[in-house]
């Protein structure tokens, strides 16, 4: 037996959703373009191509981190959250071409050579106001480029789920790394009140979402309290889950979500395998598929748990 993995799966919905972004990006790039030779006549192509795909980038990345919390506040996003690779792959190439071209305007006219120059043009670490602000964008750039290198399944299913999505975590400290290079470079150097003002919103913007949802999130838990003689954890009525939906609960710190379907209920470990992800994220969801296994209901009116639960049991009563 064999598996074969495809370079890029483009479907329909796919597909329109990389028009629409690619459209995007092109109006953003001519837009910033046009305003840039309309109020600075003097300015070099290759500047422009810094400043838009710098700016283009940042704003992606803010749309990314913001992505996940507002599919937990509102499932209406979830379309987002499925082509999110590709936003993310798209915004690592055009932060690659701002820094391609950066290292070449700034660092490849030197007898050192253009990466070593990186890091010894300036080396005054001790101050704030020269503080050489183009390390960050190094090591934020490295991050997200073995982000956009492991996209793919095939890395996922290679290195696992854990070591997967630690990686790929590692995207919050890109963030704080490019705050950090904006803050020291162009709004230090150059004082644009209205480029702080927007990275201040924007911040402001990606805190708020995760910090909502996350109070969402903790205000759905339902963590049964007590056990029964026999072991089993009493969790609700059978009549609080309604047919083909499900119930999460949270028992010894174990996300479960009991599912209801076909007249019976099946219990199984809320958190997918694929990227240690919550399957379920309400208290009474829509099931996306029913739960694996078989189970009965013995008639009995209240559902309850004995954990900790095992990888396919499926407990009822």
């Amino acid at each position: 037996m064999s598996v074969n993995y495809a370079p890029i799966l483009w479907n329909r919905q796919k597909k329109r959703y990389d028009r629409i972004m690619l459209g995007l990006i092109a109006l953003y790039l001519i837009l910033f373009a046009a305003f840039q030779l309309l109020f600075r006549p003097e300015i070099s192509p290759e500047t422009i191509i810094i400043r838009a795909t710098a700016t283009l980038a940042f704003l992606m990345l803010h749309l990314i981190l913001m992505i996940g919390p507002l599919c937990r506040l509102d499932h209406r996003f979830l379309p987002l959250l499925y082509n999110r690779r590709h936003l993310g792959v798209t915004m690592f190439l055009i932060a690659l071409i701002h820094a391609t071209f950066s290292i070449i305007q700034f660092h490849a006219l030197g007898d050192v050579n253009p990466l070593v120059s990186v890091f010894t043009s300036n080396i005054n670490y001790q101050s704030v106001s020269q503080f050489p602000f183009q390390v960050f964008g190094f090591f934020a750039l490295l991050i997200l480029f073995l982000m956009a290198a492991t996209s793919h399944d095939f890395w996922l299913d290679n290195l696992g789920p854990r070591i997967w999505k630690s990686l790929h975590m590692m995207v919050y400290f890109a963030y704080a790394l490019l705050v950090m290079h904006v803050l020291l470079g162009v709004l230090q150097q150059e004082g644009y009140p209205a480029g702080a003002a927007l990275l201040g919103v924007g911040m402001a913007a990606v805190t708020g979402l995760h910090l909502a949802a996350a109070i969402k999130g903790k205000r759905m838990e339902d963590r049964p309290a007590g056990t029964a003689a026999d072991g089993f954890v009493p969790v609700c009525r059978v009549d609080e889950i309604l047919e083909n939906r499900a119930k999460v609960v949270i028992i010894r710190q174990e996300n479960i979500a009991i599912f209801k379907y076909d007249g019976k209920l099946s219990a199984v470990n809320n958190v997918c395998k694929h990227q240690n992800y919550r399957w379920v994220k309400a208290r009474s969801s829509t099931a996306a598929s029913p739960a694996p296994g078989t189970a009965t209901n013995t008639g009995r009116k209240t559902v309850s748990l004995r954990p900790p639960l095992q990888k396919r049991s499926l407990l009822t009563m």
